[in-house]
C-alpha cells in the first residue's frame, strides 16, 4: 500500500515535470517566433558599443505598437538589399540632417536652426566623414555605425524606410562578458520632455549603439 502510493507521487510528479517543460518549451518557441530574434554580429561597424560575433536579441514586436526612438539601435535591411544591417537611428522623419565638417546637425520643429549632435556612447574624438544635406519625409530614418570610418549607412545607402525595420537590438547573451540589456540613449536638446522621459525609461530598453555591419540571423 505505501509503495503504491510512492509510485502515483512520483507518477505525479514526472507528469506535473512534463506538462512543465512542454509549455516552457512552447512558450519559448512562441517567444522566438513572434517576439525576440536572434542575431549574430558580423564584422566590427559597430565598435566601440558592439563587437563582432556578438549574439543579439532583437525585439520585433515593439515598433508594431509605437514608433522608432532617436538613439535606438536597430536591425533593418538596407534599400534594395535583403542583407540585414544593424545601425543606429540619428534622424527621425520630418527632420533635416545635415553632415559637414566632421559634425552632425539636425533641425526640426523644435529646432528649427538645427543643433550639434552630441553622442557620448562615441569617443570624444570621433568625426563622422561626408558632406551630406538630407531631408527626411514620411516613415523615413537616417542611420549611422558607431564606428564611423568602417561603416556603410545612410552616408551611402540614403536613408531607410520604415517598412524595412524588423526590430531593435534589446539583449546582449554572448558573450556572457557583455550579458544584459542594452540600454537606451537620451537627446534633451532635441526631444520633448516626454520623449526624454521614454528614453530614459529602463522598461524601454533602448539601445546604445552605433551602427554595425551586416547581422547574420542565427541559423537556429
Amino acid at each position: 500500500m505505501f509503495l503504491k502510493k510512492q509510485l502515483k507521487l512520483v507518477f505525479g510528479l514526472l507528469r506535473w515535470l512534463f506538462q512543465a517543460v512542454g509549455l516552457l518549451f512552447i512558450f519559448f518557441v512562441l517567444l522566438r517566433i513572434f517576439v525576440l530574434h536572434p542575431f549574430l554580429i558580423d564584422g566590427n561597424s559597430m565598435e566601440p558599443n558592439f563587437h563582432n560575433n556578438e549574439y543579439l536579441l532583437v525585439d520585433t514586436i515593439s515598433y508594431k505598437f509605437r514608433e522608432p526612438r532617436r538613439g535606438e539601435v536597430i536591425v533593418f535591411h538596407p534599400p534594395h538589399k535583403s542583407d540585414y544591417y544593424i545601425k543606429r537611428i540619428i534622424a527621425l522623419p520630418g527632420e533635416k540632417v545635415v553632415i559637414k565638417e566632421g559634425r552632425i546637425y539636425i533641425s526640426n520643429k523644435g529646432v528649427p536652426t538645427g543643433l550639434p549632435l552630441s553622442e557620448p556612447y562615441l569617443p570624444p574624438t570621433t568625426e563622422t566623414a561626408g558632406e551630406i544635406v538630407q531631408t527626411l519625409h514620411e516613415d523615413e530614418y537616417f542611420v549611422l555605425g558607431d564606428n564611423r570610418d568602417h561603416s556603410v549607412d545612410s552616408r551611402e545607402f540614403g536613408v531607410v524606410p520604415r517598412k524595412n525595420i524588423s526590430g531593435r537590438a534589446f539583449f546582449v547573451f554572448l558573450p556572457f562578458s557583455n550579458f544584459g540589456f542594452i540600454h537606451t540613449v537620451s537627446y534633451p536638446q532635441l526631444e520633448s520632455t516626454l520623449d526624454s522621459f521614454f528614453a530614459s525609461d529602463p522598461l524601454c530598453l533602448g539601445l546604445v549603439i552605433t551602427e554595425g555591419e551586416m547581422l547574420k540571423r542565427n541559423p537556429s
